[in-house]
């Protein structure tokens, strides 16, 4: 295994979609802010001194640039332009009315030492860092209390260098938690497009707290496996739209959040109207979309679709424990294609990770209206592994359209309620009542669900599509 991703690994990822169509030319369903916007002030990183060779650090050319375009924060906004280069810095803020443009071939390298990524106080709904007790490293791009930031380019490319996290984690030598490569806090009108993010030290894309986040057009690449290398991770935020990504990491590619037990639960900010279309990707210590499993806020209307997951270990997951308390309820994923997955639906319910002995054992998370339709899959080992947790029974549990080639197990399932229809290999018993005709509208998303033939071939070409090598 390689450390660390390199641009020839991403050109494969960019031959890969030219045969994935609709992962590059689909429509938009995201509420269209124009990346692309006219700043009235623009000025280049080379104008305060940065050098782009990739060994002179750049984290003060870096402060002092957005130091200056703050000036016109109220004038229009500004844009820092980033040229072709490897420019080397530590973590940096980045402030309200900018756009961050990265050239073609420019490369922000995340610094190798820790010494320039400062140890920022815990999240709130998390009373302590994710990792380990205390503080945290801010993520090598951050911003807190903004509002109209635009992260984009020319496909350049924002490399974290995880490597060198990575091996203190495995080493157990880490003081702080490890740092994300973009975290942004209490923002709304967030835009991150057209880049790619190659080894992220822990999470890739964080948005925290925020509102109206679109994550549109991104590659994401770490080796399968990076440590708790998840893709996108919208942590108790809402209005988020991510479309027409490719991720392939260490965890999760994309893990909806919103809290950890008693901090996530007194924080109480949910995660709500997620939507994710046209998300192309696999790993193997992870899943495609996960729920969880700190979800002691609440997560709810959350809707997936035109999914392509393939050599993975899960594909739809939801994790919970005892103690998390909170809701996940009103999800519907749909028109997924699967190829060479372990556990295609799974609902972990012992993530006995909790931040400290205070949290409440009694608190018990509620699981209802969970929808997952229209599923193709080929080299499936386990098509479904449903468990709830006795005396917290999972409510509502709904599958349609669900044809599965199982090589293994097909489906195991406890603690769980629900109904089903044209679902193969048959489906467990308590989800054996079907959900035609008097159960439609106990299923989240099915109350004008019709279903056709012709969905059975839907993405029948992708199980033929070649993957990266």
């Amino acid at each position: 295994m390689k450390p660390f991703f390199s641009l020839v690994d991403v050109l494969l990822v960019l031959v890969f979609f030219s045969h994935v169509t609709w992962a590059v030319n689909g429509t938009s369903h995201c509420k269209q802010t124009d990346s692309r916007v006219i700043r009235p002030h623009s000025v280049s990183i080379t104008e305060f001194g940065a050098v782009g060779d990739g060994v002179t650090i750049n984290t003060i050319a870096f402060q002092n640039a957005i130091f200056y375009l703050n000036s016109f924060a109220d004038k229009g906004g500004a844009k820092l332009f980033v040229p072709a280069g490897r420019w080397l810095t530590g973590s940096f803020d980045l402030i309200s009315h900018l756009t961050l443009w990265l050239d073609k071939d420019a490369v922000i390298l995340g610094s190798k030492n820790s010494d320039d990524w400062p140890v920022v106080d815990p999240l709130p709904s998390y009373g302590r860092g994710r990792e380990l007790p205390g503080g945290r490293h801010q993520s090598l791009i951050f911003g807190r209390n903004l509002t109209d930031v635009i992260i984009t380019g020319d496909n350049g490319t924002i490399d974290g260098q995880g490597s060198v996290w990575w091996n203190w984690f495995r080493s157990k030598t880490l003081k702080y938690t490890r740092p994300h490569l973009v975290e942004l806090m209490n923002s709304t009108s967030v835009v991150i497009s057209n880049l790619t993010f190659l080894n992220s030290p822990f999470w890739t894309i964080h948005p925290v707290y925020c509102s109206h986040v679109i994550v549109q057009n991104v590659t994401i690449l770490a080796p399968l496996d990076s440590p708790n290398t998840d893709g996108i991770d919208p942590d108790s935020s809402d209005d988020v739209c991510i479309e027409d990504c490719y991720i392939s990491t260490g965890d999760d590619l994309i893990a909806v959040k919103s809290g950890w037990d008693e901090y996530g639960i007194s924080f109480a900010r949910p995660s709500a109207n997620i939507t994710i279309h046209r998300l192309t990707g696999h790993n193997r210590n992870g899943s495609g979309i996960a729920i969880g499993s700190e979800m002691s806020g609440g997560v709810s209307e959350v809707y997936a679709e035109n999914l392509y997951f393939f050599n993975s270990s899960t594909a739809i997951i939801i994790k919970t424990a005892r103690g998390r308390g909170g809701y996940v309820r009103n999800i519907c994923i749909s028109n997924v294609t699967l190829v060479g997955v372990d556990t295609a639906i799974r609902f972990n319910s012992n993530f006995s990770q909790h931040p400290d002995e205070f949290y409440d054992p009694n608190a018990l998370p509620v699981i209802e209206r969970i929808t997952v339709k229209d599923v193709i899959g080929e080299n499936i080992k386990v098509a479904g592994l449903l468990k709830g947790i006795e005396g917290d029974i999972f409510h509502h549990i709904c599958l349609l359209n669900v044809a599965l080639n199982v090589t293994s197990d097909p489906w195991n399932c406890s603690y769980i309620q629900g109904y089903s229809a044209l679902v193969s290999p048959e489906t467990c018993e308590p989800l054996k009542e079907s959900i035609y005709p008097n159960h439609s509208l106990d299923c989240f998303h099915l109350s004008n669900h019709l279903w056709s033939s012709g969905n059975q071939n839907r993405g029948s070409w992708l199980l033929s599509s070649p993957s990266p090598r």
